[in-house]
């Protein structure tokens, strides 16, 4: 187990993939712009189990099995350091084992408010705000959420890590709360940075954090457009299809069900099936290493191109060692 900084009244925001990817790519959002360094890996092995291997020109390579990796951000202020635990995948069982090591953990650190992010699925129009829905472990935190832009999930259930760890937590005697940042439900498998977008600005306002957004909100108006384009043509497809029935009033409405489905034969999840880079696109992606290597508040770029190339999952690895730093080291096992 790694040796424990004395940290200033930390706090730790907790992401995992999911819907939109749009508690994961906030995560990572702050890694890179805060520039925040590699604090330890979180050994959960035993919690998870392999049922494939990859297949590459022939030969099968060895899987490895999700990492979990907790950075460290300083305040230079001297107010709130700043803890993300970044997992790669949640397991299939022993989350509440797994929520409660992992919090007495960062209790052990000084912790004593934690945070997820995740998604919000609604029927949201594309081009719509997306609103942050929060829940929090108790009236306190929930008073000190309500003067931001935010709408209080009066009742419903969050899904995984991101709701049992705030259990987890408020059993511990540790104050949290949950930032649901919201997406179109017919998008969940492509990348929504709105949501990312909406969620960093309500955790910066609560935090006091200074956050460069730009570059989030420019790749969130440009994939704003691409999926008003690509909703209008599910549209018109199934004003075509209604135009060729006999009875388009008829009574089974099938209008939402055909727009759904159609839509999401469309969509692949950013990080899908790898691709075959070109010898163009890997000097591009080689280019953006040496930037982000060089800057790692550069890193959100190389994260938004990859993801945009389907290339993410082959350099994951890569790309978080961005954030390493000798002596690091290993939490559990």
């Amino acid at each position: 187990m790694t040796s424990r900084p004395k940290l200033n009244c930390p706090r730790l925001v907790a992401v995992w993939p999911g819907m939109g990817h749009v508690g994961i790519n906030a995560g990572i959002f702050l890694l890179s712009k805060l520039e925040m360094t590699l604090h330890a890996d979180f050994d959960s092995s035993p919690l998870f189990d392999l049922d494939s291997v990859e297949v590459k020109h022939g030969l099968i390579r060895s899987a490895r099995r999700p990492r979990n990796r907790l950075y460290l951000w300083t305040d230079p202020a001297g107010r709130n350091d700043l803890l993300v635990f970044l997992g790669e995948a949640q397991p299939p069982a022993g989350k509440h084992a797994f929520c409660r090591e992992l919090v007495s953990y960062v209790r052990g650190l000084g912790v004593d408010r934690i945070y997820t992010f995740a998604a919000m699925a609604t029927p949201m129009h594309p081009e719509h705000p997306s609103r942050v829905f929060v829940a929090a472990t108790d009236e306190a935190v929930l008073d000190e959420l309500r003067p931001l832009p935010v709408k209080v999930l009066d009742e419903g259930q969050i899904g995984g890590l991101n709701g049992v760890l705030l259990g987890v937590a408020a059993e511990e005697g540790l104050a949290g709360a949950c930032f649901l940042g919201e997406m179109p439900h017919i998008f969940a498998q492509l990348p929504f940075p709105k949501g990312s977008l909406a969620v960093l600005e309500v955790f910066t306002a609560l935090s006091g954090i200074t956050l460069d957004t730009t570059e989030l909100a420019q790749q969130a108006e440009s994939v704003e457009v691409q999926l008003g384009e690509l909703l209008e043509r599910v549209q018109e497809q199934v004003k075509e299809q209604l135009r060729d029935r006999d009875d388009p009033a008829g009574d089974d409405e099938p209008d939402e069900i055909d727009a759904e489905a159609e839509a999401e034969s469309d969509d692949q999840p950013a990080d899908a099936t790898p691709n075959t880079p070109s010898p163009d696109t890997v000097r591009r992606v080689e280019e953006l290493f040496a930037q982000a290597a060089a800057d790692r508040s550069k890193a959100f770029e190389l994260k938004a191109e990859l993801d945009r190339l389907r290339l993410f999952t082959q350099y994951e690895d890569r790309f978080l060692d961005l954030f390493r730093r000798p002596g690091e080291g290993k939490i559990g096992g």
